[in-house]
Formats: structure tokens, C-alpha cells, sequence
């Protein structure tokens, strides 16, 4: 069968009847004999289990078909599944579990077909790849190279063509490391959008279900079906309102790169070759490079390996107190040092973690995402046997510090070196973010890198964006009081799906108002003669997101047509005539009357 597994190309054959969820799974049984002994799987389904579902899903009637029915998918083996044992790849710890994890339940409902559980470095604790009594999954561009871990079997599965998505797990980068070596988009969302129920817990305060897929596209397709908020999971978040995984590319933005002292490549003149390449894709697709000051980003990281190990011991105590020896010798090691960590350690990091988090929040006032390499550089296997703990740590640098900061990310591939190996850099942005990441990140995907994984398949023609209930469209909403970048309410916009487009001043005929109450904001009011340019700013927000906007928004003011500079009208906030309050007209706008009060 000369199909490509990508949900946009087997999903159209489905549909013009060229092929069937049987003749899907024979082509894959057939691919998994052909693999041999790569080390991808530690357990899978029979292959009469496997055609008798398939029978099923044929039968099922046209138009109750969803957009992941038919399609294969593996699962990490720290992720329940349903008549497949749990090992987190360690078999003195399997378990049969009693029903699948939530996650797992959701796409199989939706018609998606679990082929079996994947390879990974022991109980998710490595980036490399090779931490596993399974043996190291083969990487398909070259098996002398790592294939990145800790999700690793379910990398090298979609890569390889053997599945067409997987799910990974990605608490310090293992969504997007593997990614990287393979060829593969990585989406680690949100925290707490996708449940991990019925997951191993390596982090269980930073956790999160990941997607490797063959293209953006796909990869938003299936968190589409898996996302949703988990009561039973005391980590769940529900999406807020107005959220969509569906956004439009804005004409102009801004993005931020690490400065030039901060892009460490181990040396590697390709993976700064495809990193600059990337930099370049982003301004040609309408961005603005800005350069920032990357180091704490780099101190958050380095906290993962403080007293953070120490929630991985606690989710293993029981195994590494009766059973050391089950453990492989580089995750005992690492286990045993959390036991070492003590609670005024972890409240000390807490404290500047949340510093951290506050020195890096006013970025995402004005960047619509951080692009960084996804690693800075690529490992033999003779490298990491020689330096286990060294090597594994330089994959993190990029990656460590995504979910302590409570940033969502999504790596795509970036290119290949001369000797073919790939590399490939990594959106990030803010929590629930997801969809406006995954917009930019499909455009430098189509630019970087034209075929999927390992397979040699050409990409899918870009499909136009869905005019769909579904799709929110974004508004562009003009701002001038509390709801400006660093302002009381800036972070409603924010939480909302906002995005900062671009300073602004309106037009020269209004007043601005310093209204009474406990919270300060200022009222914008039009007037005849003696108006003035007020400064503010133009935001753009999901159209969905209105509703709750609205409901924040107390009287005298309101949102209605402002005449911005030059005439243009724009969306905005407006003030009710004859509403009272102190003329600050002459400040020139709210932050400068703030700092002339301070």
C-alpha cells in the first residue's frame, strides 16, 4: 500500500473508499514485521484483535465517522491502556491496569485504533532514549544516534510510518527532544489540558500528555479529540473561554530568540544553520525578531534538577526501597539523589521559581511566541555511554524549564544536517496558547521541512482554515486603562487568548476620565472640540472571548467604535458622556497619569 499515514492523506482515501481501517492495519503489520527487531514496542495488540476492530469501525455509517476514525496510534508505556500491562519499562513494576487512561479512552472512542504500547527511558526519567531493560529504539536516520527520550518508542513509531500519531509524555522535554531526532512534530500542551490520569507520574505537579505526529495539522487534530477537562484529575484545567485550537496568521507579530550568547549548539554548525534558517522563515512569514535576555529561562531549568527530583522519588519510593535492583543503574542513581532533598530546598525553589515567573510573564505582553532550538545538538550512543547524566542534561537545555514557568510548546522539525540527521526548533508560549503556537508553527513547519518523518512522504497540500462553529476568529480590540500590558487587567486579556498586536493613539478628539471606585481605570471619552491623542493599545482576542470580557466590564464604561489615529475605527473600550471624574486628559494616556501619581 503507497499511503501515507498523515490524517490529511489516509483520511481522504477513507473517505473516496481507496482504503479500509483492515487493509490500514494488514500495511501495518506487515511495516512492524518488516521493522524486525527495533526495540519501538513492549507490548501490542493481536493482530486478531486489531481486524476485528477494524471490521467494526467499517461498519460504522458514514457520516458518524470523525476526523481520527481508522487512524492507527501507539501509546507510551507509562499510560494506561486497557488489555496491555503497564511497565513504565520496568517489569518489576508491571500492572495490568483495570480501563485506559481517560485520554487513551477518548481517541479510541472517536474511531482512532491503539496498535500497542512503546518503548521509554524507565518511568520517563532521561531525555536520552537508552535508559530502558527493552533495549534503545532504533533511530530510523541513523541507528549509531540516540532517539531521544524519554518517548522514545513512540517517536521512532510515527517516524518509521508504523503508526500515524503516538502519545509521549513530556515533563522535561521528552515530547520534544525525540521530535527533534526524528523528523517529527512534538506538542506538549498546556498543563492540565489533557488529563494524565492513568499515567505513571515521573513529575505528577508538571506532567503532561504530549502528541508526536507527522505534521501540525495532525497534531492539533488529535489534542483536538484529547483534550478535555478531567474532574477526577486534581491537575486538570478547563480551557477558558473563547479558547481555540484554530487561529488565523496575523499579517505582522513579534516573536523573541535567545541573544546570540545564549544559542549554545555543542559546536554543531548545522543545528545553528537550521535554528538561523528558522529565524529567517519567521520574518519572511511577517514577524519581528527580538532578542531577550535568556537567562531565566535557563535558571528556571536548573531547577528541575534540584529539589524537583525529589517528586520522582516520591512517585517511586515503593520500588526503589523493595526493589532497587529493578531500576535501570542511571535511574536508580537519580531516584536515590531526590531522597536528599529537604522541604526547606523545594519551598526555597518555589519562591524563586514564582520570581522567575514573574520576571519572564511581561514577554507574552508583547511576544506572540519564543522560538529556541529544540536541542542544541544531537548524541551517538557512544557519547551518552560514555557521559549518561552530562548528555542527558544538555538535551534539556531547552526544554527543562517549559511546564515550571506553565508555558505551553510545540517543536517541529527544522531541517537536516549534511549527513542527513534532522534538527529542529520549538514555539513556546503562554498556558492555553496552544492554537495560536500551533498557527505559526504550521507556516515555518510548510517552510523547513517538506517531508514526514522518516518515511519520505512529500507534506499534504495545507488545508484552508474551517469556517466552522468551532474556528474564533480573532478581534482586534483597542485598550487604554487597566487592561494595558503590565496593568491590573491585563492578565483577563491574557487568560483569555489575548495577544498584543501594536501601540496605538487615538484620534485627536477624546478626554480621558480618572473614574472613582476602588479599582482604578480611566473612562475614554469622545468629545466635540478640545479632544486630544490618548495612547493605548490594540489587542487581538478570540471572538468568543467576548462574552466573558463583557461580563468583567462594569459601568460607566463599555466597548464600542474608536476612531484611532488617521481616522481608522477600531474596536474598543469607551465611557458612557456625562460620566464624572478627574480630567487627566493632559497625562497623554493612563500609564503616564499612573507614573505621574506614583
Amino acid at each position: 500500500m503507497a499511503l501515507s499515514l498523515d490524517l490529511a492523506q489516509l483520511g481522504a482515501a477513507y473517505a473516496a473508499g481507496a482504503t479500509t481501517p483492515l487493509e490500514v492495519i494488514d500495511e501495518i503489520l506487515c511495516r512492524i514485521e518488516a521493522a524486525g527487531d527495533d526495540h519501538v514496542w513492549i507490548s501490542r495488540r493481536s493482530a486478531e484483535d486489531l481486524r476485528a476492530e477494524a471490521k467494526a469501525l467499517a461498519a460504522q455509517a458514514v457520516p458518524t465517522r470523525g476526523p481520527i476514525y481508522g487512524i492507527p496510534f501507539a501509546v507510551k508505556d507509562n499510560i494506561d491502556a486497557a488489555g496491555l500491562a503497564t511497565t513504565a519499562a520496568c517489569p518489576a513494576f508491571a500492572y495490568q491496569p483495570a480501563q485506559s487512561a481517560p485520554v487513551v479512552a477518548r481517541l479510541v472512542a472517536a474511531g482512532a485504533i491503539l496498535i500497542g504500547k512503546t518503548n521509554l527511558d524507565q518511568f520517563a526519567t532521561g531525555l536520552v532514549g537508552v535508559r530502558s531493560p527493552y533495549g534503545t529504539p532504533r533511530n530510523p536516520f541513523d541507528p549509531a544516534m540516540a532517539p531521544g527520550g524519554s518517548s522514545s518508542g513512540s517517536a521512532v513509531a510515527v517516524a518509521a510510518g508504523l503508526v500515524s500519531f503516538a502519545l509521549g509524555t513530556d515533563t522535561a522535554g521528552s515530547g520534544r527532544v525525540p521530535a527533534a531526532f526524528n523528523n517529527l512534530v512534538g506538542l506538549k500542551p498546556t498543563r492540565g489540558l489533557i488529563s494524565t490520569r492513568g499515567v505513571v507520574p515521573a513529575c505528577r505537579s508538571l506532567d503532561c500528555v504530549s502528541i508526536f505526529a507527522l505534521t501540525v495539522a495532525d497534531a492539533r487534530q488529535v489534542l483536538a479529540v484529547a483534550a478535555g477537562f478531567d474532574a477526577a484529575d486534581p491537575y486538570s484545567r478547563a480551557a477558558p473561554p473563547g479558547f481555540s485550537l484554530v487561529q488565523r496568521l496575523p499579517a505582522r507579530f513579534r516573536f523573541g530568540v535567545p541573544a546570540p550568547a545564549a544559542r549554545v549548539f555543542r559546536g554543531d554548525p548545522s543545528s545553528r544553520t537550521v535554528f538561523e534558517q528558522a529565524i529567517a522563515d519567521a520574518v519572511a512569514a511577517g514577524g519581528e525578531a527580538e532578542e531577550i535576555d535568556f537567562a531565566p529561562f535557563a535558571e528556571a531549568a536548573a531547577l528541575l534538577y534540584g529539589p524537583w527530583v525529589a517528586e520522582r522519588s516520591t512517585a517511586l519510593r515503593v520500588i526503589f526501597a523493595d526493589h532497587p535492583e529493578a531500576l535501570h543503574p542511571v535511574t536508580r542513581e537519580i531516584i536515590g539523589a531526590g531522597f536528599a532533598e529537604s522541604a526547606v530546598d523545594l519551598f526555597a525553589a518555589q519562591h524563586r521559581l514564582a520570581a522567575l515567573r514573574q520576571v519572564t510573564a511581561p514577554l507574552w505582553q508583547r511576544l506572540a511566541f519564543l522560538l529556541v532550538p529544540s536541542v542544541s545538538g544531537a548524541f551517538s550512543l557512544a557519547e551518552i555511554a560514555a557521559e549518561p547524566i552530562a548528555t542527558n542534561s544538555e538535551l534539556g537545555r531547552y526544554t527543562n524549564f517549559t511546564n515550571l514557568l506553565d508555558l505551553a510548546a510545540i517543536a517541529i522539525p527544522g531541517g537536516f544536517s549534511p549527513a542527513g540527521f534532522p534538527a529542529g526548533v520549538t514555539l513556546i508560549g503562554p498556558a492555553f496558547h496552544d492554537g495560536v503556537l500551533a498557527t505559526f508553527a504550521e507556516r515555518l513547519h510548510r517552510d523547513a521541512a517538506p517531508t514526514l518523518g522518516a518515511t519520505g512522504e512529500p507534506q499534504p497540500a495545507a488545508a484552508p482554515t474551517p469556517a466552522s462553529a468551532a474556528v474564533h476568529p480573532e478581534i482586534e480590540i483597542a485598550v487604554f486603562g487597566a487592561h494595558l500590558a503590565g496593568e491590573a487587567l491585563n492578565a483577563t486579556l491574557v487568560g483569555l487568548g489575548g495577544r498584543f498586536r501594536r501601540p496605538c493613539h487615538t484620534a485627536p478628539c477624546y478626554r480621558m476620565l480618572a473614574l472613582p471606585g476602588a479599582m482604578p481605570r480611566p473612562g475614554l471619552v469622545r468629545v466635540g472640540v478640545g479632544g486630544a491623542e490618548i495612547a493605548g493599545e490594540v489587542w487581538a482576542l478570540p471572538s468568543a472571548a467576548l462574552a466573558p470580557l463583557l461580563t468583567g466590564i462594569a459601568p460607566p464604561l463599555g466597548l464600542g467604535t474608536v476612531a484611532l489615529e488617521g481616522g481608522a475605527p477600531a474596536f474598543g473600550f469607551i465611557c458612557e458622556a456625562g460620566a464624572a471624574g478627574e480630567d487627566i486628559t493632559a497625562f497623554g494616556g493612563w500609564r503616564a497619569y499612573r507614573a505621574a501619581r506614583r
